[in-house]
C-alpha cells in the first residue's frame, strides 16, 4: 500500500524492556508505571515504527497496593512522562488528538485501565478518572472482581448489579467499556447493558484457539453489531501450541473480519514496539515470572514457562509494516488494511468519546 496509514495500538506499552530499570521491573508480579523506561530508544523506535497512538495500561491491576490511590499516582506518573517529552508524546483525550499526533509526528498516549477495581464502591470516582484523562476502562482482569467475572472465573460469573452501575457511569462520562479479559457471561451481559458501543481491545478468536482469553464468535458478533471495536493481540493464545507466529495473527484478524465485518476490527498487541534484545536471557527469567502469576492466581489458561508473551516473528520496529505486508499478501485492499491498522479504532473513539 502507498502512504502511511494511521497506526493505533488499542492496547500496548511504551517501554524499553532492555533497560536496567525495566529488566528489574519484569521480575516483579505487578510493576508500577514509574518502573518502565521511556527513554530515547523507546521514543525513537515508537516513532520509527509508524505508531500513531497507543492505549497504555496504568493504574491498579492486581496485588496489595491500594487500588484508588495507586491509580491516581500512576496518572501523575504518566502526566509527568508526557510533559517531559512534548515533541514526542501527546496525551489523547479526544479522537481529534490522534489526528493531531499523526500530523505532528508524535505518538498519542491513551490512558487505560486493565481492571476497574479502583472504582471501589464509589461511582463518583469515574468522573475523577475521566477528568484526569482516562479514556479506556477494562472491567475485569483474569480473576473476578466486584463488577463481574474475568476469563479465569467460573463460567456463570456475570455482570453484577454494581457492574451495571459502573457501565452506566462509563457511558455517561464517554469512556470506553473494554471487555478484554472478561468471562463470556460478563462480556455478553455488559454488551447488552451498555447504551454505548463497547470494545474488546486485545483478544483472539476462540473459534481458532479454544482458550478463555479468546472471544467466542457470539461475543465478537454482538460487539460489532452494536458499533463496537475488537483488537487482535500478538499473544501466545493465538496458537494451541502457545508458540504464536505472525501467520496466526493474520488468521485471527481474518476470522474477526469475517465475523465482525471490516469496520470493527483492529490491533491491540499487548506489547511495546522495542523488542527484547537477548531472548535467551529472557527465556531464563520467564519461568519464574509465569510461576509467580500462577501462584498469585492471576495467570490465564495458556500461559506456560515455554511460551513468550509476544509473537516472536512480529515484534520490534518493523512489526506494523510486516503485518501490513502480510495482510497485503492475504489479498486485503489498502482501504481494509487502513481500517484494521488504525482507522477503525479512531472511528470507534469518535462514537464513544464524542470528540
Amino acid at each position: 500500500m502507498t502512504g502511511t496509514p494511521l497506526i493505533v495500538n488499542a492496547l500496548g506499552q511504551l517501554d524499553n524492556p532492555n533497560a536496567a530499570r525495566s529488566l528489574a521491573a519484569a521480575a516483579e508480579l505487578n510493576p508500577s508505571s514509574e518502573q518502565f523506561t521511556v527513554d530515547a530508544r523507546t521514543l525513537a523506535e515508537a516513532r520509527a515504527s509508524g505508531l500513531t497512538a497507543v492505549n497504555i495500561t496504568l493504574g491498579y491491576v492486581m496485588g496489595d497496593l491500594p487500588p484508588y490511590e495507586h491509580t491516581l499516582h500512576e496518572i501523575d506518573v504518566w502526566d509527568r512522562v508526557i510533559e517531559s517529552h512534548p515533541d514526542d508524546l501527546l496525551k489523547v483525550t479526544t479522537a481529534a488528538d490522534i489526528h493531531t499526533a499523526a500530523r505532528d509526528g508524535r505518538v498519542g498516549v491513551v490512558y487505560g485501565f486493565q481492571n476497574a477495581v479502583a472504582v471501589g464502591d464509589d461511582i463518583g470516582r469515574i468522573a475523577t478518572f475521566a477528568e484526569r484523562g482516562v479514556r479506556v476502562v477494562q472491567l475485569t482482569y483474569n480473576q473476578a472482581n466486584h463488577l463481574g467475572g474475568g476469563s479465569s472465573a467460573p463460567a456463570e460469573s456475570g455482570l453484577t448489579a454494581f457492574g451495571r452501575e459502573v457501565v452506566d457511569a462509563l457511558n455517561d462520562h464517554h469512556l470506553m467499556v473494554d471487555l478484554s479479559h472478561s468471562g463470556e457471561r460478563t462480556c455478553l451481559d455488559a454488551i447488552a447493558h451498555s447504551r454505548v458501543p463497547v470494545s474488546i481491545n486485545h483478544t483472539g478468536c476462540r473459534a481458532l484457539t479454544d482458550l478463555p482469553r479468546n472471544k467466542t464468535d457470539e461475543e465478537l458478533r454482538l460487539v460489532a453489531s452494536r458499533g463496537g471495536f475488537v483488537g487482535i493481540y500478538f499473544m501466545p493464545f493465538l496458537s494451541p501450541t502457545g508458540h504464536a507466529r505472525a501467520a496466526d495473527v493474520v488468521e485471527h484478524i481474518a476470522h474477526a473480519v469475517n465475523v465482525c465485518g471490516e469496520d470493527h476490527v483492529g490491533i491491540g498487541t499487548d506489547g511495546p514496539v522495542t523488542a527484547i534484545d537477548d531472548l535467551d536471557a529472557y527465556r531464563a527469567r520467564l519461568a519464574e515470572h509465569v510461576a509467580q502469576r500462577q501462584e498469585a492466581g492471576v495467570s490465564a489458561a495458556g500461559e506456560r514457562a515455554d511460551t513468550f508473551p509476544f509473537v516472536v516473528d512480529l515484534r520490534g520496529v518493523d512489526q506494523f509494516r510486516e503485518l501490513i505486508r502480510l495482510l497485503e499478501r492475504r489479498g486485503y485492499s489498502s482501504t481494509r488494511i487502513e481500517k484494521i491498522m488504525g482507522r477503525n479504532f479512531v472511528d470507534y473513539a469518535e462514537r464513544v468519546w464524542q470528540g
